[in-house]
């Protein structure tokens, strides 16, 4: 799991993240302020082998179900440092190597023909990693082979802090857009060159249907989609919606937006964005990362508008 963006800077300022385990695999959970959350889902497929047994959690009350789930936090920059201590380079160099493997990848392969996302380039280890988790309160045991040097750390866990994801209302969803993931890395990459601070997303059942923009010191700049299939594969809109997200936050997600190869694009009534990544894996399946970003409101409660109908950013508060 890459926790860097394209710059090399850290992906959040959150220095541990939340771990799940399930009879269906590992899920890890970060996030900031509760204004941003990233989930990355491994999928027990993505392992050449996942044993799971229920973790015992001593005396439940008989009205209470058991919980069939183990929660747990962890140091995230030593799980990462624990995962590439094979690695011939110092740190900051495995980082900008990672940087470098992450442009142009699409999907299992780089538009160049580049490495996989989850390849052996991108993740820095070549060898045998195995994660043991006996009970909570228990460590977090990685256990690294390669070139018959076998490496065991042991990773203290705290109880988590947070187990609950930023809500996204399914049922009253505003949007729903899929579309090639490449395509909105490029669009935000585009946005970046008036240096700004904030982005709005505006989608419309009618044109222009789905419309980037941003404001910054140097100028203003927009990018519209239109609705052919070609494009925007799935587009739901019910009615002319729009949001204003904090622009850095948006970039943050691009290294999945470069390794991805779809997107899938929601919102519900409220203005939380959900940016669901998903990222093929040669020859084993797909894998998905979830970021959901919390919007920009008026003090007042109302839309933030000018006679044109455009949102005023500089009025808008955070959630």
């Amino acid at each position: 799991m890459n926790s860097v963006t394209s710059d090399g800077t850290p992906l959040f300022t959150a220095v541990s993240g939340s771990v799940r385990i399930t009879p269906e695999g590992l899920r890890f959970t970060v996030e900031e302020s509760r204004i941003i959350q990233g989930t990355v889902f491994l999928e027990k497929a993505l392992f050449t082998s996942y044993t799971y047994a229920p973790i015992a959690r001593g005396q439940a009350d008989d009205d209470d179900e058991a919980d069939s789930t183990a929660v747990f936090q962890i140091s995230l920059t030593a799980l990462l440092e624990t995962l590439q201590i094979f690695g011939v380079n110092e740190a900051r160099d495995r980082w900008a190597c990672r940087d470098s493997a992450y442009r142009g990848i699409t999907g299992a392969q780089g538009r160049g023909g580049g490495p996989a996302a989850f390849g052996n380039q991108v993740l820095g280890m070549t060898g045998v990693c195995r994660l043991k988790y006996a009970a909570m309160g228990e460590p977090l045991c990685v256990v690294l082979e390669e070139a018959g040097v076998t490496t065991t750390c042991e990773m203290v866990t705290y109880e988590a802090e947070y187990q609950d994801e930023i809500p996204l209302q399914r049922d009253a969803l505003a949007l729903k857009i899929i579309m090639r993931s490449n395509w909105l890395h490029d669009a935000v990459k585009e946005l970046s060159s008036t240096s700004p601070s904030r982005l709005t997303i505006a989608a419309s059942p009618s044109a222009p249907y789905l419309v980037l923009s941003s404001n910054g010191p140097l100028g203003s700049a927009a990018v519209e989609f239109g609705k052919d299939q070609q494009l925007l594969e799935t587009f739901q809109v019910r009615k002319r919606t729009v949001n204003t997200y904090k622009y850095s936050l948006i970039k943050s997600a691009s290294p999945a937006m470069s390794a991805a190869s779809k997107v899938s694009i929601r919102g519900d009534e409220q203005g939380v964005l959900s940016l669901q990544f998903m990222i093929e894996v040669e020859s084993i399946g797909v894998s998905f990362v979830d970021f959901r970003f919390v919007p920009f409101l008026s003090e007042d409660g109302e839309d933030d508008r000018d006679s044109n109908g455009d949102v005023d950013v500089d009025e808008a508060v955070p959630r």
